[in-house]
């Protein structure tokens, strides 16, 4: 078996298989051998589950999860990989690829045929570019998984953790919080990666929720309040509120002190439920 943590056994083969890594697929390769253990450690992977990994790379975080699970599925866009992939995978037969853009995939489907009666985990080095569509999309499509280990950018972790109150809220915080419960479990250095990008990253862990913890009257209409408040931070909610959904400021002005709020308040201070009853409200 291939050391693919090992930098000159990436290198060769890259060259053999005649391969480059690709800026606009985000590709910065695993290379320290402690990353992928934590991560597949820390979601609790054993021969129960089915694990759904997104962007293998060259397989260094697919390998270790192949070790533990019942089965890994695998999706990667870059129709390069696959040749590359047969090769580093060769000794697992319970590993598929699956050559396809995760974002035009219809997981529900996916999961339900490929990890019959197994319990299913997200296990990813996610495309730094595509962060929160990705995320979104596995938590707005409500997939029958029990967590959801990635490693993304720093400052995305600091931000789909974050907490009422804290600068780093934003709309994504938010929408996440709706889904999951999130916590953020171990920081990687980019030393870590070849080549190393240039932000440090981080492990982070969502939990979906069985059940909302808000439950607004409208869906998308409270996530539609909600960008329009973080849409330009340095106004205050009412004002960014009011701009972003073309109301009138009184209007807005009413319904945030009926929370018990000042016209001053600032996006970043309202709780989920905050926006849950102003988008009710408005």
């Amino acid at each position: 078996m291939p050391n693919l943590t090992d930098l000159s056994t990436v290198r060769a083969l890259c060259q053999k298989h005649g391969f480059a890594l690709s800026k606009g697929f985000g590709q910065n390769f695993i290379i320290n051998p402690t990353v992928c253990p934590r991560m597949v450690e820390a979601a609790g992977i054993d021969r129960s589950f089915g694990v759904l990994e997104i962007g293998p790379g060259i397989g260094v975080l697919t390998k270790e999860a192949a070790l533990r699970a019942a089965k890994v599925v695998a999706v990667e866009v870059d129709q390069r990989l696959p040749p590359l992939l047969d090769e580093t995978l060769a000794e697992f037969d319970n590993v598929k690829i699956v050559l396809a853009d995760v974002l035009k995939t219809d997981l529900m489907s996916l999961i339900r045929e490929e990890f019959s009666g197994l319990r299913v985990a997200v296990v990813a080095n996610l495309p730094y570019y595509i962060t929160s569509p990705i995320l979104m999309k596995l938590l707005e499509e409500r997939l029958p998984v029990e967590s959801i280990t990635v490693m993304v950018q720093r400052e995305a972790a600091q931000r789909i953790c974050a907490v009422p109150g804290s600068r780093q809220v934003g709309a994504i915080s938010l929408a996440v919080q709706y889904y999951a419960e999130a916590q953020s479990l171990f920081t990687v250095s980019p030393g870590s990666f070849t080549p190393p990008p240039k932000v440090t990253s981080a492990v982070i862990q969502l939990r979906p929720r069985t059940e909302a913890p808000v439950h607004p009257a409208n869906e998308a209409r409270m996530f539609a309040v909600i960008r329009a408040g973080f849409s330009q931070r340095r106004k205050t909610a009412v004002n960014a509120i009011s701009a972003g959904l073309n109301l009138p400021k009184s209007q807005v002005t009413a319904a945030v002190a009926a929370l018990g709020k000042g016209e001053l308040v600032r996006p970043e201070q309202l709780t989920l439920a905050d926006w849950a009853a102003l988008a009710d409200s408005l």
